[in-house]
């Protein structure tokens, strides 16, 4: 099965295509840079590269959230034009879950963290043993202090994903190393496939983000309307 996905959740952007566990080809940009200028280009160079045809795609899978709204909206469009021109079905992934794939190999509890700013982060939580990745939490938006309270509840804990260092610093807990710490085109491919099922799929049409929260904007302006 050959996966082409992509990961425009944070300010890392990637695109990897994998094929039956294997990595074919990869990219990945951290410079800050807009995803609307750099994901297509990238995408075409990551095929070029590893000379791999579009047509040859089985399956299209994206990061649909937590993150970024503007990011993942990005993401998600592109996969979304892909699949349909080539009426392929597309795989959603948690980007939280796709993070703890970075720690395959290892054996540690992945604490997947994404920075949501005012002192939260998005969160999951997932048991790493080799290959083999399994989900202990529902992703979650909460504070760093309550997420503190959670933590003494596993062992060989490993914070992965942009939010590691700031939890690295108010909690302690061992971080991911620089290679494995921010997204990756390739670990949303190897979750796409782990968790693989036809009913897992949706169509182009189907595929959406998932946020855990309101945009700001939303968020202010239920506030005011509060008031």
């Amino acid at each position: 099965m050959r996966i082409l996905a992509v990961d425009t959740s944070a300010v890392c952007a990637s695109v990897g295509v994998t094929e039956d566990g294997k990595i074919l080809s990869e990219s990945s940009i951290n410079t800050g840079l807009t995803h609307s200028r750099t994901l297509m280009p990238m995408i075409d160079s990551t095929l070029k590269n590893g000379e791999i045809d579009l047509d040859s795609i089985d399956y299209f899978a994206c990061s649909v959230g937590p993150g970024s709204f503007t990011g993942i909206r990005i993401g998600v469009a592109a996969i979304k034009g892909l699949a349909d021109g080539l009426k392929r079905k597309c795989i959603p992934v948690s980007t939280l879950e796709a993070l703890a794939y970075n720690l395959q190999g290892r054996c540690c509890t992945a604490v997947s963290v994404m920075d949501a700013r005012c002192n939260q982060v998005y969160c999951g939580i997932f048991l790493v043993e080799g290959e083999k990745v399994t989900r202990l939490t529902e992703d979650m938006a909460l504070k760093i202090d309550e997420l503190e309270k959670i933590l003494p509840d596993y062992e060989n804990v490993v914070f992965v994903g942009d939010g590691a260092r700031l939890c690295h610093s108010k909690l302690g807990y061992e971080i991911a190393p620089a290679g494995q710490l921010y997204q990756r085109g390739s670990s949303v491919a190897f979750a796409a496939e782990k968790s693989f099922s036809e009913e897992k799929t949706v169509t182009a049409a189907e595929l959406m983000p998932a946020y855990l929260r309101l945009p700001q904007a939303e968020r202010e302006l239920k506030a005011r309307l509060s008031k």
